[in-house]
């Protein structure tokens, strides 16, 4: 079937200076570099909101986006239209085993164990990260304090009910479906409930990594940044790493996603291998 099929059998009229229109405004505001391949996805995930305003082109609703202000409350919902949002409980376990190993060391004079969570998503994360915690330091309430950020208002609410399909946990081990999960009953079988002392750990915030500023109170300990930095071009990502390299403690670890690399700021940071990283400045006991 020829694009031009394609484009005539669409709800809503969308040209090619509409998908750029897009481009540029996503990129502006969240830092997401869209490829000419996201067209269809751009096209299904935005008409919903040309619906749900009763506009009948794409151009109207660029152009009243543009008209609601920085801080109109569509720009909130076109970007959560257009964030992806793929995450499991334990994705990539090597982390959480690192993690794991090194928290108890990681705690200085009694006080709490501070880690940054800045793609929260549905919360599969912040949550994995607060059961690793749990066992590491073997309590349901460890000295860790983690703070789970996203861009996406709609995945943190999900994040905060902490409510899930009971196929999202089925790869976990019975141990810990036991320990840290309530299973529901009654108009909620189907779902399980996370311990309420996960989300005792845990506080939600929206957060926009391409704000000059996060206001957060660091040092952390370690900072999870997974699978989010393959959306941002190389400079979006270097000035993202700027910022976030004085908010971890020298000694920290920054935790990225299987297909990130992050070369292109080794005066920044330093593999570690497994996508882990640390400061690049960062001395070696006995070097």
């Amino acid at each position: 079937m020829s694009n031009e099929t394609i484009e005539s059998q669409r709800e809503f009229e969308f040209s090619e200076r509409d998908f750029r229109r897009v481009c540029s405004l996503i990129h502006a505001r969240a830092g997401i570099a869209l490829a000419d391949s996201k067209r269809d996805m751009v096209y299904s995930r935005i008409s919903r909101r040309l619906r749900a305003l009763g506009l009948e082109n794409f151009s109207d609703y660029l152009n009243f986006l543009e008209r609601d202000g920085d801080s109109g409350d569509e720009w909130q919902s076109f970007v959560n239209a257009l964030t992806t949002n793929l995450t499991s409980f334990f994705r990539e376990e090597h982390h959480f085993d690192h993690l794991r190993e090194h928290l108890p060391s990681m705690r200085k004079a009694g006080g709490n164990v501070q880690i940054w969570c800045s793609a929260a998503s549905t919360g599969e994360e912040p949550y994995s990260i607060a059961i690793a915690a749990c066992e590491a330091f073997g309590t349901l309430s460890p000295p860790v304090s983690i703070i789970a950020t996203d861009i996406d208002t709609q995945v943190l609410a999900t994040a905060e009910r902490g409510v899930y399909p009971l196929e999202r946990i089925e790869r976990l081990s019975t141990e810990r479906k036991r320990s840290f999960f309530q299973r529901g009953t009654g108009a909620n079988s189907g779902k399980v409930r996370v311990n309420p002392a996960l989300k005792a750990l845990i506080d939600f915030a929206p957060l926009n990594l391409l704000h000059e500023s996060y206001g957060l109170r660091g040092p952390f300990a370690a900072i999870f940044c997974r699978n989010v930095m393959i959306y941002f071009d190389k400079p979006t990502q270097r000035a993202i790493l700027a910022r976030m390299k004085p908010l971890l403690e020298p000694t920290g670890f920054l935790y990225a996603g299987h297909s990130e690399s992050f070369f292109h700021a080794a005066d920044l940071f330093k593999n570690l291998g497994r996508t882990i990283y640390v400061p690049s400045d960062r001395r070696e006991p006995g070097a």
